[in-house]
């Protein structure tokens, strides 16, 4: 039996590479794993994106619902005014933030304006009256608080705008800024 020292690991001479199973790299193992990572890095960034979507037209209705009663809803309906402390600002926040999220337009801070102003309504709206989320009807701000602070972390993932815009070089390492010619030489 050869020793340790001599049998070929990752980075010696005559090694075999570490796999690595991401998109761009090395292929899968074949086999339903292997078949399983593909699919799951072809259509992660999709994944993304749909929930991205989701989230924010949901989003966007809270505030639509908040100032144009549109969609009306069935418990607590009516409008609120844009002074009224915090009803008028968290729904400015909804509308532009969810708007901005279904595009894909400056996600991670969209998201994370968002995901701060829903942990500000669970703290100061719902948790005074109960501890559990089930108790104080903060269920809907705790799960758009953490899917916020997802999105916030992931990005935007395929089909939205800041992706169009980094790759016409409008934005992101390397952007097109004022010092650059816009035309060769």
């Amino acid at each position: 039996m050869p020793s340790p020292s001599t049998l070929p690991s990752p980075g010696r001479p005559g090694a075999a590479p570490a796999p690595r199973y991401r998109r761009g790299h090395a292929e899968a193992p074949a086999g339903l794993p292997g078949r399983l990572a593909a699919l799951r890095d072809a259509a992660g960034p999709y994944a993304v994106a749909a929930t991205r979507c989701v989230f924010g037209l949901l989003f966007l209705c809270h505030g639509s619902a908040g100032f144009f009663d549109l969609p009306t809803m069935p418990i607590n309906g009516g409008t609120t005014e844009l002074t009224a402390w915090p009803a008028g600002p968290a729904a400015v926040i909804q509308i532009v933030g969810g708007a901005m999220l279904m595009l894909g337009l400056g996600t991670r801070t969209a998201a994370l304006v968002c995901s701060g102003s829903m942990a500000y309504a669970y703290f100061d709206v719902h948790q005074p009256t109960a501890l559990w989320p089930i108790q104080n009807g903060g269920e809907d701000a705790a799960v758009f608080c953490w899917a916020f602070l997802l999105l916030a972390f992931t990005g935007p993932g395929a089909l939205s705008v800041d992706g169009l815009l980094r790759r016409r070089g409008l934005t992101g390492p390397g952007r097109k800024t004022s010092r650059t010619t816009p035309y060769p030489r």
